[in-house]
């Protein structure tokens, strides 16, 4: 039912697309400086849930709406330039208080606001519309091979962006006993915010 000598290409591409820095990327950067380990595997998760919800929206026909209303992305982003700039407001605050393991932060906090980064990336649905068609190849049922390939898709990111944020979170659990060093970590995290809000800003402008 699935066509699956496109698969070694199709992971090249998306190696591709994952290897440079991007929002995701330093999102998770910034969550492991910022919550340690734990907060990154959270947040990971909630990347992989927004991404699944992209995914699907093209499986299902969605995203073609999307495309043609290109206003709506732009709004999306600006929304998520905003959500980036409330985070580093929080961030900032965190460093100044000198607070380690950040306990008035609920648990779940961090996976929601995994989903929230992920959704308001719409360019995650433009590489789904224009990557996936490229690799149904041969597969009897397109719906269910592109399916496939948006899981795949999905599950890379995870463990790659996923193991980034861990990485950076043994550097939070090596200081965090020291108020001086995890406000430096939170102010880190908080710079990251920022410049990824300039750099969505940006993007919008100049579209």
């Amino acid at each position: 039912m699935v066509d699956l000598t496109v698969l070694l290409g199709y992971v090249a591409v998306i190696l591709l697309f994952l290897g440079p820095p991007g929002p995701d990327m330093a999102y998770m950067l910034a969550v492991g400086l910022e919550g340690g380990r734990r907060s990154a595997v959270k947040a990971i998760l909630g990347i992989g849930t927004g991404m699944s919800v992209y995914a699907t929206a093209v499986v299902a026909g969605m995203g073609e709406i999307a495309r043609s209303h290109p206003s709506v992305l732009n709004a999306v982003r600006i929304f998520g330039a905003v959500y980036l700039l409330w985070l580093a407001f929080v961030t900032m605050r965190h460093a100044r208080r000198a607070i380690s393991g950040h306990s008035d932060v609920p648990a779940g906090r961090w996976y929601l606001r995994g989903i929230l980064v992920s959704i308001m990336n719409p360019k995650i649905i433009l590489f789904f519309l224009a990557v996936l068609p490229q690799f149904i190849g041969g597969a009897e049922n397109p719906g269910l091979q592109m399916a496939m390939l948006g899981a795949i898709n999905v599950l890379m990111e995870v463990i790659l962006y996923g193991c980034i944020g861990v990485l950076a979170g043994f550097f939070h659990a090596r200081l965090v006993d020291s108020t001086k060093a995890t406000a430096v970590l939170n102010y880190m995290a908080c710079t990251v915010y920022v410049v990824l809000a300039g750099t969505i800003t940006g993007e919008v402008l100049l579209a």
